[in-house]
C-alpha cells in the first residue's frame, strides 16, 4: 500500500480482528484482540491481519470491475455496497476459521490459509460481479415502469 494510505489500513485491520473477536465471543468462543492480533488465551496461540489477509486487495479488484462497467450509477454504487459487504462478510467468515483451524492442526491452517480460502475469496469477488453485471443487465430489459409480474 501506499504510504498515505498505510493508516487507514491499519485502521481496517484492527476493526477486522475487533469484529471477528467479537464473532468469537458471541457465538462462545474465547480470543483476545489485540491491535491485528487475534489470540486463544488458553493456548496463546495468535494469528494476525496483514496485508492480503484483509480483503482489501480483493475488494479493490471487484472495485475496478464495477467502476470500468457501462451501467448507470445508481447501479454501480449498489454493486460497490453489495459487493463489497460480500467481500468482507466472507472474509470475517475466513478470518475466525483460520483462527480455529490454528488452533486444531497447523497443516489444515497452511493449507487453508495458502489455498482454500485465497481461491473462495477470489469466487466471492467474481460471484458478486457476476450476480451483479445479471441485474443490470435485466433491469436493462425491462423498460421503467413496466409490470414485472406476468398474467395467464
Amino acid at each position: 500500500m501506499t504510504p498515505w494510505a498505510r493508516p487507514a489500513v491499519a485502521a481496517w485491520d484492527r476493526l477486522l480482528v475487533d469484529v471477528s473477536g467479537a464473532l468469537i465471543h458471541l457465538f462462545g468462543g474465547h480470543a483476545g484482540a489485540a491491535g491485528s492480533v487475534l489470540r486463544d488465551p488458553s493456548t496463546g496461540l495468535a494469528i494476525e491481519m496483514k496485508d492480503g489477509c484483509n480483503g482489501l486487495n480483493v475488494t479493490v479488484l471487484l472495485c475496478s470491475a464495477l467502476l470500468a462497467f457501462s451501467a448507470s450509477w445508481t447501479d454501480k454504487i449498489k454493486g460497490l455496497l453489495l459487493g463489497c459487504a460480500a467481500i468482507q462478510g466472507v472474509n470475517l467468515l475466513r478470518f475466525v476459521s483460520l483462527f480455529y483451524l490454528l488452533q486444531y492442526n497447523r497443516a489444515w491452517f497452511d493449507f487453508a490459509h495458502d489455498y482454500l480460502w485465497e481461491s473462495l475469496i477470489m469466487l466471492d469477488a467474481l460471484a458478486a460481479f457476476w450476480l451483479w453485471v445479471q441485474a443490470v443487465f435485466r433491469s436493462r430489459a425491462m423498460p421503467p415502469g413496466a409490470n414485472r409480474h406476468v398474467h395467464a
